[in-house]
């Protein structure tokens, strides 16, 4: 699973390089003239990024029944990616929205620190089933005019909803092993924003795109081990991505 993250991760600078090398090549010369005049776009997006948790822990750890060894309990930061079909309807001439139906493969983990230096890990969803999130967002694009024929700014904001494809799996195996599994909720609404550049090539548009995202529910389902240490899961989530339409 690492060495394929790895792969997409080479893949998307790669893309974008070339991107940026075709659009150099082609500088002050327009293309894809009606590009722009077309009501409905289609392409498709690969993305790579951090997915994390906003944390809300107890004040009180060391009063906590059989946690009294418990000082410290943090999010970790894992590595997440995607691909998605993108659905692009022109509303204006500098708004679009977008709608993204996508595939995504967070790694979600807390840290639970005690009276050692070595930290008790526990990922959301056992590890091993771990989360398969189909996310649907729903976007609204502004975006500039076209500088030096080819290139186009936008920023854009929406929001998400995602469910968790192997939820049913993972609450089997957490209400077998209650002990010391991180169950979290299947469903999320997530608000984005975004920014990011459009490049014009010769047969497509290539666009490169950051975003932002942070969840707007609770996603604590069942702690496990240290039950009643967390009072509070909300998702949060850096994400780079590569379009072609």
């Amino acid at each position: 699973m690492n060495l394929l993250k790895r792969i997409i991760v080479f893949l998307l600078l790669l893309c974008m390089v070339a991107g940026v090398s075709a659009q150099s090549r082609r500088f002050g010369v327009p293309n894809l003239s009606q590009y722009d005049n077309k009501i409905y776009h289609f392409g498709f997006s690969l993305s790579a990024g951090t997915y994390t948790y906003v944390l809300s822990s107890n004040p009180n750890l060391s009063n906590l029944d059989g946690c009294d060894s418990l000082r410290v309990v943090n999010p970790r930061a894992g590595k997440s990616f995607g691909f998605g079909i993108v659905s692009d309807l022109r509303m204006g001439k500098y708004f679009d929205l977008r709608f993204i139906p996508s595939f995504s493969f967070p790694d979600c983990q807390l840290q639970y620190f005690c009276n050692t230096d070595v930290p008790n890990i526990n990922y959301a969803n056992g590890g091993a089933n771990g989360i398969v999130f189909l996310d649907l967002p729903l976007l609204v694009k502004f975006k500039s005019t076209r500088m030096m024929n080819n290139v186009r700014a936008y920023v854009l904001a929406g929001a998400q909803y995602s469910f968790n494809l192997v939820y049913s799996k993972a609450e089997k195996i957490a209400n077998q092993s209650a002990h010391d599994v991180l169950l979290v909720n299947a469903h999320d609404v997530m608000a984005q924003v975004g920014v990011g550049f459009d490049f014009y090539c010769t047969y497509f548009k290539l666009a490169t795109e950051l975003k932002f995202s942070l969840g707007l529910m609770d996603q604590l389902q069942r702690e496990g081990k240290y039950e009643g240490s967390v009072t509070g899961l909300r998702s949060k989530g850096f994400l780079f991505s590569i379009t072609f339409e």
